[in-house]
């Protein structure tokens, strides 16, 4: 049996599907309202702003997200690491409507308060520093290609990945996605 989940969980959850689909600007309290079956004012008792309902879908995101990644066996070699880190993405994606809670917010980004833009910055900044060390490991064992400095190279395939997931939800396909992982694997 599972847990029940309480009304601030559903609304959370909510609200992160919402954004992952449509962004910051294309959800309101009232469909909240309707998805989780109360009034707008319970919605605001426990989000009084949508930028608390936001900065907290961030945050739940990102503790979910970083999670996964850091429960990647760190003894694996790092083109493993790397495809597993592609498939998290393509969990990200669903049916091939979604995208990255973070990078969808990305797009929105002048339009949100400062601790939300520094709540995505550091969910980038996280996704980047690991994959610098997944690259750096990779070049070591010869399973990556790595072009300059890892932090560079992970600035720019993290930015793959995120583009990766638009193009993927456009053209609705997970190819996209999959392009982007080859393109740092050594051919063997």
């Amino acid at each position: 049996m599972e847990p029940t989940t309480t009304v601030r969980e559903q609304i959370l959850d909510h609200a992160i599907t919402l954004i992952m689909l449509r962004g910051y600007n294309g959800f309101s309290y009232r469909d909240l309202s309707g998805l989780v079956g109360v009034k707008t004012s319970s919605i605001h008792y426990y989000f009084p702003s949508k930028d608390d309902l936001v900065l907290e879908a961030v945050n739940e995101y990102s503790n979910s997200v970083l999670g996964a990644i850091h429960a990647i066996d760190a003894s694996l070699p790092a083109d493993v690491k790397l495809n597993k880190y592609g498939k998290l993405f393509g969990r990200t994606l669903g049916d091939g409507d979604q995208i990255c809670l973070c990078g969808m917010l990305a797009a929105d980004i002048e339009s949100l308060p400062d601790n939300i833009r520094q709540a995505v910055q550091a969910f980038f900044k996280a996704n980047e520093s690991w994959l610098a060390k997944v690259l750096a490991q990779g070049a070591q064992e010869h399973t990556l290609v790595v072009n300059g400095k890892p932090e560079n190279a992970a600035r720019a395939l993290y930015a793959a990945f995120q583009g990766s997931v638009l193009a993927s939800r456009l053209f609705h396909t997970k190819a996209r996605l999959e392009d982007v992982e080859a393109s740092v694997r050594v051919a063997r």
